[in-house]
């Protein structure tokens, strides 16, 4: 039996990540602040809960990280500060979390007996783009610190990795769906529960393109790679796309699922982002292609609310932002 960390494994993709790999029979260590209680799965959850085990830490403790390795043969890096807004909150900290704390961790990789990582990076690495659609061979322009750490961080691993350990790095589109550690401040997520709880949806622009990925593509993606042909996916880069869809269309997916009394609001933006990101490489090389969609990620938050699972919809556990406010405030002497 393999056993894969993921360190960050507690966040809205990592919770769902933890127990697939479990199902398909892998042991799983699971490294993360847990400042979301969520991210850790309540006993009993799941058949295999035995084979997980949970290791609260901090990323910059490299010390720890360096014993939690120990045994592990996969490795699936999503630890960061993310979103913009978050980041900004305290640049100093999201640069030691996002950066610093993962250039230090390459040499421990290279004193392990690690034989595959797998690092998530972002498409927001090629900042704006007028193609119709955006490959991995363009280049990188990114626009906010978030982005500008992710694509140093891709080079310090390319540059600094031991040569003999399998490496792979993806550029995931945008996420949506359901998690058991759920989020609301994702574009397609916000715009289902603004219409579930006010019945109205409110636009930000609406010509700008935004990649979003189903959440289970998402993790289906990572048991991809972890099970993948090495010579197919060593010292690659991939997109990892959904749908391209402008915000309006999103906005009349979500419409014509919750329900057609939402009404539609367009507003003023500022942030002029539009891109497509082009995912024909990993289906080409790997065969990935997703196979669910917007409507289904916006559907499963429907039935999720419906059903009841979120009985406070402005906790701040949902928003990353008002999470990290509290948590700064609480680390403030």
């Amino acid at each position: 039996m393999k056993t894969v960390l993921i360190i960050g494994g507690g966040g809205y993709v990592g919770t769902e990540l933890q127990k697939l790999l479990i199902e398909n029979g892998f042991k799983v260590k699971v490294f993360d602040t847990f400042w979301y209680s969520e991210g850790k799965w309540p006993s009993g959850s799941f058949a295999g809960q035995e084979n997980l085990q949970y290791v609260t830490g901090d990323v910059r403790d490299i010390a720890l990280l360096k014993e939690t390795l120990a045994g592990v043969d996969s490795c699936i890096h999503l630890a960061c500060i993310s979103n913009d807004p978050s980041y900004e909150l305290d640049p100093n900290l999201a640069r030691e979390v996002n950066y610093e704390a993962f250039k230090k961790l390459i040499p421990v990789l290279n004193e392990s007996s690690l034989q595959r990582f797998i690092y998530a990076s972002s498409s927001s690495v090629y900042g704006v783009k007028q193609e119709p659609n955006v490959t991995e061979d363009l280049s990188l322009e990114p626009i906010s610190d978030y982005s500008k750490y992710k694509a140093a961080c891709e080079k310090s691993l390319l540059d600094g990795i031991k040569s003999n350990i399998i490496t792979t790095i993806i550029r995931p589109s945008t996420v949506c769906g359901f998690s058991h550690r759920q989020r609301f401040d994702l574009v397609v997520n916000i715009l289902t529960l603004s219409a579930l709880t006010k019945r109205k949806i409110s636009v930000d622009g609406g010509d700008q393109f935004r990649p979003n990925l189903h959440i289970k593509d998402m993790i289906n993606c990572y048991l991809k790679l972890l099970t993948a042909p090495i010579e197919l996916i060593n010292r690659e880069i991939f997109n990892v796309a959904g749908e391209n869809l402008t915000v309006k269309d999103i906005a009349l997916r979500v419409q014509k699922i919750v329900g057609n009394d939402s009404e539609i609001e367009f507003l003023p933006t500022k942030d002029a982002r539009s891109y497509r990101v082009s995912g024909e490489k990993i289906a080409r090389v790997i065969g990935f292609k997703p196979t669910f969609t917007i409507e289904d990620a916006i559907a499963d938050i429907r039935d999720s609310y419906l059903s009841g699972a979120f009985p406070d919809t402005t906790w701040s556990g949902y928003f990353n932002i008002k999470r990290m406010n509290e948590i700064l405030q609480l680390r403030t002497p």
